[in-house]
C-alpha cells in the first residue's frame, strides 16, 4: 500500500460521516446498541445476509436477552436457535465466551480491545466493531466491505486478502478515524461497502459520496478492485441420505461432537451416491423387518470448502418397534424433530418431503 496515498483517506471522512448520517438503515441492532446487541449482531452477519440475519436476531435476543442466559443455555437450544445460520461453532463460541464473561466480567463485555480480542470467536474486526459502536474507542473494524471500499478509493492493488494488507489498513484507519464517533465512521465505511462500493457487479459510483475523491473511479479501475487471490475450489462430496419413517415418526442420529456441524441432528447416510438396489441390499443386512423404499428428490448443499451432492431415499418401517435399524437411531415425531432437534439446512430438503 503506497504511503504516499495515506494522506487522501483523512479526506473522506466527512462526506463519509455526513451521508451515513443521512442515509443510514434502521437496524434492530443499531436501535439499541448494547454491547450484548452489537456483539451478537456481528457474529450473526459474518456469514450471513442482513435481511436474513434479523428475523435469528429477533427470535435470539427473545429468548436469550442477556449474557447470563446465553451462558447458561443448553448446547442444543442454542443450536436450535441458529438453525439454518450455518457456520454453528459461531454459536458455541457465543456461549464459551459468555459462559468466561459470567466467570470474569459479571456477564458483561469489557470496555477494553485486548481484552475482547482474548474471548472465544472474537477476531480483530468484532473487537473493533465492539469496542468502538458500543463504548466509543477508536478501534477500526475492517472487514470485507472495508477493505473493497478504502482499495477502490486509493486505487490498490494489493493482495486484500493477505493479513498485512488488512493489518496496514488498521492502522491508517485507526490514524484518521474522528475520536468523537468512532462507531459511527466504522458503521459508515461498512454500510457504504454493502449498499453502494457493492461487490460483483457495478458499484453505484453516481450515488457515492466519496466518487469524486476515489482514485479508482478517476481511473475507470473500480470493477478491477480489490485484488484477491483465487480461492482454492471446493471439494465435492457424494452422500445418500436415508430417511427413516414409522407413521408419523422419523429417525435421526447425531453427528458427533467434533468436526462440521458437530453434535447436530440429521438423516442417516452413508458415502457415495447408492442406487435404489444397493439400498434394498444395505437394507436387507442391517434391517431385521421388511421395508417399503422411496426415492427422495436429490439436494446440494454448499459449504465454504466442501459441496455435498445428495441422494435421498425414504425407507417406511412397519409399526412396532424394529430393533438395531441403524446405530444411535432416534424415532421422534415430527412436530418434535422441527421444534426441539437442531437439524442442519443441508437436510431440509428431505425434511420438507416427509
Amino acid at each position: 500500500m503506497n504511503e504516499n496515498k495515506e494522506f487522501k483517506l483523512e479526506a473522506l471522512v466527512e462526506p463519509l460521516c455526513l451521508w451515513y448520517e443521512k442515509e443510514k438503515r434502521s437496524m434492530p441492532w443499531r436501535d439499541d446498541a448494547t454491547p450484548y446487541h452489537v456483539w451478537l449482531s456481528e457474529i450473526m452477519l459474518q456469514q450471513t445476509r442482513i435481511e436474513a440475519a434479523k428475523a435469528y436476531y429477533d427470535r435470539f435476543t427473545k429468548c436469550l436477552p442477556d449474557i447470563p442466559s446465553l451462558a447458561a443455555v443448553s448446547e442444543e437450544e442454542l443450536l436450535k436457535l441458529w438453525e439454518g445460520l450455518g457456520y454453528y461453532n459461531r454459536a458455541r463460541n457465543l456461549k464459551r465466551a459468555a459462559s468466561l464473561l459470567v466467570e470474569r466480567y459479571d456477564g458483561r463485555l469489557p470496555a477494553d480491545y485486548d481484552l475482547l480480542l482474548s474471548l472465544p470467536g472474537i477476531g480483530r474486526y468484532t473487537a473493533g466493531a465492539i469496542a468502538s459502536i458500543a463504548y466509543g474507542l477508536a478501534e477500526p473494524a475492517v472487514d470485507g466491505n472495508v477493505l473493497r471500499v478504502t482499495m477502490r478509493y486509493l486505487n490498490c492493488d494489493e493482495d486484500i486478502m493477505k493479513m498485512s494488507v488488512r493489518t496496514k489498513m488498521e492502522k491508517q484507519l485507526r490514524a484518521i478515524m474522528p475520536k468523537d464517533c468512532p462507531g459511527e465512521f466504522n458503521q459508515a465505511l461498512m454500510e457504504l461497502g454493502e449498499v453502494i462500493c457493492i461487490p460483483n457487479g457495478k458499484p453505484l459510483c453516481e450515488e457515492c459520496p466519496l466518487s469524486h475523491l476515489c482514485l479508482a473511479h478517476k481511473e475507470g479501475r473500480e470493477m478491477e478492485l480489490p485484488k484477491k487471490a483465487e480461492k482454492k475450489k471446493r471439494r465435492i462430496e457424494k452422500k445418500t441420505v436415508l430417511v427413516f419413517r414409522q407413521g408419523d415418526r422419523i429417525g435421526i442420529v447425531r453427528r458427533p461432537n467434533q468436526g462440521l456441524l458437530a453434535g447436530m441432528w440429521e438423516f442417516p447416510s452413508k458415502e457415495g451416491h447408492l442406487t435404489m438396489q444397493q439400498v434394498k441390499e444395505y437394507l436387507s443386512e442391517t434391517v431385521s423387518c421388511e421395508v417399503t423404499v422411496k426415492r427422495l428428490k436429490s439436494g446440494k448443499h454448499i459449504f465454504s470448502h466442501v459441496e455435498w451432492h445428495m441422494r435421498g431415499y425414504e425407507i417406511i418401517l412397519p409399526e412396532g418397534k424394529p430393533q438395531d435399524v441403524v446405530h444411535g437411531l432416534l424415532l421422534c415425531d415430527l412436530s418434535e424433530v422441527q421444534e426441539k432437534y437442531p437439524i442442519p439446512v443441508a437436510f431440509h430438503i428431505f425434511l420438507h418431503q416427509i
